[in-house]
């Protein structure tokens, strides 16, 4: 059973989903109920563009967001909601033109949803808390990732919180 119930795809990724196709019922960053608003509050919260991509499930041109190709160590948070989803151990570089990950923060942060817009079988990805779209994720394309899945996130679904640094210049 996958993270995707009996799906195109057999692996699990390390703390994702219950083997249940739309991920966790817990929601909302652990803090009980999802995050709910009107499309009007949404709308005067987000940029055009995060609206589209966020609400409207819209994807930016690839090699222009501001993450797909940041080396920064910190945490990645939904730039609707602000909970955490991803963090920078588990991005690599997929060369595809968004931000990539082999798999979401913990269990629970993301749910999944069978797209088939464009003619296409793919697997979205949402966050949990705000049900806001991030990406889509795909398996068996050769990465050397544990879980050999591609978690390719729109960089403008995100905003990352860099990890301090120590007074003597280190991160920790």
């Amino acid at each position: 059973m996958s993270i995707f119930g009996n799906s195109i795809f057999g692996n699990k990724a390390p703390g994702v989903g219950n083997g249940t196709k739309n991920g966790s019922t817990q929601e909302a960053a652990d803090s009980g109920a999802p995050v709910q608003k009107s499309d009007a509050q949404w709308r005067e919260e987000l940029t055009p563009e995060e609206y589209h991509v966020l609400r409207q499930a819209g994807t930016e041109r690839p090699y222009t967001g501001e993450y797909w190709d940041t080396h920064t160590e910190g945490v990645y948070q939904c730039r609707a909601c602000g909970t955490e989803l991803f963090t920078s151990t588990e991005k690599f570089d997929s060369h595809c033109g968004w931000p990539s990950f082999w798999a979401p923060l913990a269990e629970g942060k993301v749910r999944y949803i069978h797209d088939r817009t464009l003619g296409m079988e793919r697997i979205e990805v949402r966050c949990a808390a705000c049900d806001s779209h991030l990406g889509h994720v795909f398996e068996g394309e050769g990465y050397g990732t544990p879980t050999d899945q591609r978690y390719c996130i729109n960089s403008v679904s995100l905003r990352l919180v860099a990890k301090e640094r120590d007074s003597d210049g280190s991160q920790g």
